[in-house]
C-alpha cells in the first residue's frame, strides 16, 4: 500500500462534499497516494443555537488546525471564507482551487425573486452583510436570522411556520447538487458577496512539503490573486465575519476589477466603490479601495457606531 493521506474535514453535508472534491483531485493528480477522509468536530458545529457571530471568526477552523498541528490529519479542507485574516505561522495555504460561483442567490417559497416578493415578506439569513444588502434593495422586508446548515435551513424554509425565502451561497447549492432549489441568482457588483465565497483553502502544515506539493496541482492562479486581494480589503478594514462589509474581485481576460461595500446593519446607509486595473497590483488597489471607504465613514458602519440616516 502507498502513502496515505489524511483530510480532515468538518461534518456538515456541504464540509464533506467539499472535502470529497477535494480528495477526487488529490487522488487524480497523485495517484500513488491514498488519501482518507477524517471527519472533525469544529467549535461552529457544537451548538446550532448560538448566533455564528458571537463566537467570532475562525469558529469553523480550529479544530481542524489543531488536529493538524498534532499531526491527527495532513491536509485540512476549510471554506476560505471561514479563515481568518490572518493565519496561524504553523500553517501555509498550499492551494486554492478553481473557485465555485461566489454569487448570492434567493430560494424562496413562491419561486418569486428578491425585487417581486410581496411587501412585508420574511427572508432568513444567518449574516449582516446580507441583511444590509437586502434591506437597502428592499427596507420593507423583515429579515430574520437563521442557523443551520444549508439542508437544515432548506427544511425551515420548506416548513408550513418557515420564512418566505433564504439568501444562501451558490456554491453550496451547486456542490451539494441542490441547484434546481434556486430562484433568483444576485450580481456579485450589487449584492456584494462575501470575501473568499466559493473559493476553498487546502491548508498543510508549513514544514510538510511532501503534502503541499502533492497539493499545488490544484492550485488555480486567478482564484488566489482574487480572494488574497478580498481578504487584504478586509484585513484593511479591520472588518470581520459579523460585519456589513466586503468585497469581492475578479480576473477575466488579464484584467482585475473588485467591488466593494461597507453599511449599516439596517441597511440606512451603504458606501460602495470599486477599482480596476492590472491584476499585478491587485492587493494594491484592494487596500486602496478599502481606504477610500474608510475615509468615507466605514470604520464607523463596521463598528456600528454609525447613525442611520
Amino acid at each position: 500500500m502507498g502513502k496515505q493521506i489524511k483530510v480532515g474535514t468538518r461534518g456538515s453535508a456541504l464540509a464533506l462534499a467539499q472535502a470529497d472534491l477535494v480528495i477526487e483531485e488529490l487522488a487524480q493528480a497523485n495517484p500513488d497516494i491514498e488519501f482518507s477522509r477524517k471527519i472533525v468536530t469544529t467549535t461552529g458545529d457544537i451548538d446550532k443555537r448560538v448566533d455564528i457571530a458571537s463566537l467570532g471568526y475562525g469558529v469553523f477552523v480550529s479544530e481542524l488546525e489543531n488536529a493538524l498541528a498534532s499531526g491527527d490529519v495532513d491536509i485540512a479542507v476549510h471554506s476560505m471564507k471561514d479563515m481568518p485574516s490572518t493565519l496561524d505561522d504553523r500553517f501555509q495555504i498550499a492551494a486554492v482551487p478553481y473557485r465555485e460561483d461566489p454569487r448570492d442567490v434567493i430560494v424562496s417559497k413562491s419561486g418569486l425573486g428578491l425585487k417581486d416578493l410581496p411587501h412585508g415578506s420574511i427572508v432568513a439569513t444567518g449574516s449582516a452583510r446580507r441583511k444590509t444588502l437586502l434591506l437597502d434593495r428592499r427596507p420593507d422586508l423583515q429579515v430574520v436570522p437563521i442557523r443551520g446548515n444549508v439542508p437544515t435551513r432548506l427544511e425551515k424554509l420548506d416548513a408550513s411556520e418557515g420564512p418566505d425565502a433564504l439568501v444562501l451561497a451558490a456554491a453550496g447549492l451547486n456542490r451539494l447538487r441542490l441547484a434546481d432549489r434556486i430562484t433568483e441568482y444576485l450580481a456579485c457588483g450589487d449584492f456584494v458577496a462575501a470575501v473568499s465565497q466559493g473559493a476553498l483553502a487546502i491548508e498543510t502544515r508549513v514544514e510538510d512539503d511532501e503534502t503541499a506539493a502533492m497539493a499545488a496541482p490544484l492550485e488555480h492562479t486567478d482564484t488566489r490573486s482574487s480572494v488574497d486581494a478580498e481578504r487584504v480589503f478586509l484585513s484593511t478594514v479591520e472588518g470581520g465575519c459579523s460585519a456589513p462589509v466586503s468585497a469581492h474581485a475578479r480576473i477575466k481576460n488579464d484584467h482585475f476589477s473588485i467591488h466593494a461595500f461597507a453599511g449599516s446593519i439596517d441597511g440606512s446607509t451603504v458606501l460602495r466603490a470599486e477599482r480596476e486595473g492590472d491584476p499585478a497590483s491587485a492587493n494594491e488597489l484592494a487596500r486602496d479601495l478599502a481606504e477610500e471607504l474608510l475615509a468615507r465613514g466605514a470604520a464607523d458602519l463596521v463598528s456600528g457606531t454609525a447613525g442611520a440616516r
